[in-house]
């Protein structure tokens, strides 16, 4: 099983995509542990990256998807793979696709949590009371003014890929408002179709396809035909038992009608 998860900050994504995790068997991928992991283990890639950090500058899109293809060939990644914050924009969901299609792979959903963003923006504004009123620290991330530069920076960018993946059949889209166990059950309903199969896998390119062929139809006009035809064939058929024109079946001549004409009446002279 092969997923993306979708859906605005504070939209739950991060509980839901440790659900998928345990009950499907698959990998949670997260491009920034991705890249720091890269980094601590000093790969090629990881060193890339390291530079570019360091200069305040942002990793190129065919660098983060080299780290996802190099991190889903991994063994513990041959059941799937649940990729949460990647990708962001269009320009990497074609990367990301040209990469699978490369692997003659492919991705079995695109799960999109549908959520309304000042609900969202209440919920933070809850938890910060609810954390304060505990005596704890009140995280960064729990800012309002924060969240709703998050929520543009969503709209902006990665909103644009719900179009994208609606347009190739992958995407399903979920309440994420409701309950937490709710959204879970939804989620995984919206994939029944694909729990029981293997993980998504392309035919190999220029592998001929079998097509039906399709029955002839038969309309009005065939049964028109089909009568005129049955004509032809016995009209043809007398005219071959018809005898030649003067003669019988036997070959012997037929005898000439004679008809007598009426007499002529002579009229009385005077």
């Amino acid at each position: 099983m092969r997923l993306i998860l979708l859906g605005p900050p504070g939209a739950g994504k991060g509980t839901q995509a440790q659900r998928l995790v345990e009950k499907y068997g698959i990998v949670p991928l997260s491009t920034g542990d991705m890249l720091r992991a890269a980094v601590r283990e000093g790969t090629p890639v990881g060193l890339k990256a390291k530079d570019i950090i360091e200069r305040g500058e942002l990793v190129p899109d065919d660098m983060v998807v080299q780290i996802v293809s190099e991190r889903i060939d991994q063994p513990d990644a041959k059941n799937g793979f649940i990729l949460d914050g990647f990708p962001r924009t269009v320009p990497q969901a074609e990367a990301l696709d040209r990469m699978l299609r490369e692997k003659g792979l492919s991705l079995d959903g695109v799960i999109e949590l549908k959520c309304d963003e000042g609900i969202l923006l209440d919920r933070i504004n809850k938890r910060i009371g609810e954390t304060a009123a505990r005596g704890e620290t009140v995280r960064p991330d729990d800012d309002p003014e924060v969240l709703k530069k998050r929520l543009v920076a969503y709209r902006a960018q990665t909103s644009p890929l719900v179009t994208y993946y609606s347009k190739r059949g992958t995407l399903r889209t979920v309440d994420g408002m409701a309950p937490i166990p709710h959204v879970t059950a939804a989620i995984g309903q919206a994939l029944d179709g694909h729990a029981g199969r293997p993980p998504g896998r392309r035919a190999p390119s220029g592998t001929p396809r079998k097509t039906a062929r399709p029955a002839p139809k038969r309309g009005a006009s065939g049964k028109r035909g089909a009568k005129s035809r049955r004509k032809g064939r016995a009209a043809g058929s007398r005219k071959r038992a018809k005898a030649p024109r003067g003669r019988v079946a036997g070959g012997r001549r037929r005898p000439r009608k004679t008809v007598k004409k009426p007499a002529r009446k002579r009229g009385r002279r005077g």
